[in-house]
């Protein structure tokens, strides 16, 4: 891999659009320290740090410690991330989207122009909510109108910014920018947490419970990262037969070929949905000062935190680890349905004269395919399951508190392994052509 980002650093377009998508990744990171004006950042990061439950540290994650900073980027790019899965249901949902989507470059061009309007809406809300939660409990000091929408405006620009450097570095650098925006702020998470967990479970032991505890906590990291390349690159290959034509005085056609059908085919979005569902009632609960509410509410609070969870003194609040299981599993095959529609495969490989080996065209197709697809996508859901609960049962069973977690590791190999491929195309596009000019 190594070789490969050195080889590809020698030729000039790729190392000018490699420096351009380092450079943005430094502004984002300098960003994400400029404080929100009329906030008492120590003050708020005190209050965060005394923050028991879970609800927060899935955002703080995704944003890099914007959050925890209250910096001018504390909502990072999750807005812009929230309203293109919007989007992408509407698409399903709403005619006019659908019949805009298909429209070519015009119509995707519309939908992006849609979809950045929709995210400067969402950072007003998202926005506004927080500078007013945070005022009452007297997060904000000397809270007034004035103050509040000045909190709000940097709250918004912040996001608008990251949304705009994301779409740049997509244009002008490599790989997807919005997903780089995500994986600089993950990654930037990681030196902190794996410092908690040498200070918590090597420095403070004896040498051999230290070295044994610093290899076990380094292969369970590396059998993550295996489990989630396996998951990400696994495929379920269809294979496809065209049929001959005659074309003039001879026989035309006859290529075999496949469709990839990929096991792992909602990606990281079950997980992102699920915990933001299980987040959503402890973040109203602390915006609204019922963070430490007892009875039935605390309780739900309780079985709906993945801190509590794999606890053996509380078992009821393992009902919330049922929970969040079904949901993954849920939303895999929902994301699922409306990104993938197996008649529309069905009919084009109809119309092209493709078909698949033993099954016939049209509808019987579009039932093999369905068949086939439902079976894949329990896998890739259980898959993710185990990735997503490996992080909670060692917070639970051993108390190892750190930010990152089945979703960070995916979103991280996920994006490194696509610009990777993006390089690598290049790479042989430019070869190609130097071929070609021989």
């Amino acid at each position: 891999m190594l070789k490969k980002v050195a080889d590809a650093f020698k030729v000039a377009d790729i190392r000018r659009r490699m420096l351009f998508i380092l450079l943005c990744l430094v502004i984002i990171r300098l960003g994400s320290q400029i404080p929100v004006p009329g906030v008492d950042t120590n003050y708020f990061s005190e209050w965060f740090a005394q923050q028991s439950g879970s609800a927060f540290n899935f955002f703080d994650a995704f944003t890099g410690g914007s959050f925890s900073n209250f910096s001018i980027l504390a909502l990072s790019i999750t807005p812009y991330i929230t309203s293109s899965i919007i989007m992408q249901l509407l698409t399903i949902a709403i005619p006019a989207l659908e019949e805009m989507h298909r429209d070519g470059e015009d119509g995707r061009k519309k939908i992006t122009a849609i979809t950045r309007y929709l995210t400067i809406g969402l950072s007003l809300m998202e926005s506004a909510a927080m500078t007013i939660g945070f005022g009452r409990q007297g997060l904000i000091p000397d809270m007034t109108f004035a103050k509040g929408v000045v909190v709000v405006a940097c709250l918004t620009a912040g996001s608008a910014f990251l949304m705009w450097i994301g779409e740049q570095m997509t244009e002008k650098g490599i790989g997807n920018g919005i997903s780089m925006v995500l994986l600089i702020n993950i990654i930037s998470r990681l030196p902190s947490d794996l410092t908690k967990l040498y200070t918590q479970f090597v420095s403070t032991k004896t040498i051999a419970r230290g070295a044994l505890a610093a290899i076990i906590i380094i292969a369970i990291i590396i059998a993550l990262l295996v489990l989630v390349i396996i998951l990400n690159d696994a495929t379920r290959q269809i294979p496809v037969q065209y049929s001959k034509k005659m074309v003039g005085h001879r026989m035309a056609g006859g290529a075999s070929s496949h469709i990839p059908l990929k096991v792992n085919t909602a990606g990281v979005i079950p997980i992102i949905f699920a915990s933001s569902i299980m987040s959503f009632p402890g973040i109203i609960a602390t915006f609204a000062g019922k963070s430490n509410a007892q009875g039935w509410f605390g309780t739900l609070l309780g079985i709906l935190n993945d801190n509590n969870w794999f606890t053996l003194a509380r078992p009821i609040y393992n009902i919330g680890l049922v929970i969040y299981i079904v949901l993954v599993i849920f939303f895999a095959y929902f994301y699922t349905s409306i990104t993938f529609n197996p008649l529309e495969v069905a009919d084009n490989l109809k119309k092209q004269g493709g078909f698949v080996p033993g099954i016939r065209p049209g509808k019987p197709t579009s039932d093999y395919l369905n068949k086939v697809l439902n079976y894949i996508i329990f896998i890739g859901a259980c898959g993710l399951v185990i990735i997503a609960i490996i992080p909670f049962f060692f917070n639970g069973v051993f108390g190892a508190c750190v930010s990152f977690g089945g979703t960070s590791i995916i979103i991280i190999v996920s994006v490194v392994l696509e610009t990777l491929k993006q390089v690598d195309s290049m790479m042989v596009v430019r070869n190609y052509k130097g071929f070609l000019n021989d």
